[in-house]
């Protein structure tokens, strides 16, 4: 997994996620929120003009990513190891079968080399600097105590560079429907099959965190 990695595109029934495993030691920073929490972020990748401003839900074991376009949201039940992505124009759904770890900038990977980089403040909040490499990318990110990525910074192995950050994180409890397809959707295969996503297909057709999305400038 590198530090600078996909950027969700739900229409596209794309999923970028990666494993969800908690981890934290002392010279780690933990990979996701020990509680739920909303978070806002304002992400630019490489090629953008403007930041597109992007949400993700976290809970326990669940974390959902909203469209900017509100086209679509992607989700990931790391328990079930099962990801669905909602189409709203569509009103369907697809469930597949997370059978490989996706990438992700919203959550980080504990088999990634953390190096710690000072403090800061993002969002209102008390954040600790970690430099982070992994496969030939490298990043700059700060995270909460309790696991809540604010800002990440950083060129993968491709030299492609991209950044976010959280504009407003939400605590407090979510309701566990904002982790299930809407009610009176309809559920549809994947055009490619569940396989697409071990074949590479599917990453294939989604932009990266430090390229524009596709159709944009």
């Amino acid at each position: 997994m590198r530090p600078s990695a996909l950027l969700l595109s739900p229409v596209a029934g794309v999923a970028l996620l990666a494993m969800l495993t908690p981890a934290h030691a002392a010279d780690k920073p933990r990979t996701m929120p020990t509680r739920d929490v909303k978070v806002v972020y304002d992400v630019q990748p490489q090629g953008a003009p403007a930041p597109q401003q992007i949400t993700v839900w976290f809970a326990d074991g669940l974390m959902r990513i909203d469209s900017p376009d509100g086209r679509g949201e992607t989700i990931l039940d790391r328990d079930r190891h099962l990801l669905t992505i909602v189409m709203n124009s569509a009103r369907v759904y697809m469930q597949v079968p997370e059978r490989q770890s996706l990438r992700s900038p919203f959550l980080l990977d504990p088999s990634m080399n953390f190096e710690r980089a000072g403090t800061g403040v993002v969002a209102g909040l008390p954040c600790t600097r970690w430099n982070i490499t992994a496969n030939g990318g490298k990043a700059t990110a700060c995270i909460t105590a309790d696991g809540v990525l604010l800002s990440e910074e950083g060129v993968d192995q491709q030299g492609a560079r991209g950044k976010l950050e959280a504009q407003q994180v939400v605590y407090g409890p979510i309701p566990a429907a904002t982790f299930a397809a809407p009610s009176g959707y309809s559920r549809v295969a994947h055009p490619e099959g569940p396989d697409a996503y071990e074949r590479g297909g599917a990453q294939q057709s989604a932009p990266a965190l430090g390229a524009a999305p596709a159709g944009k400038p």
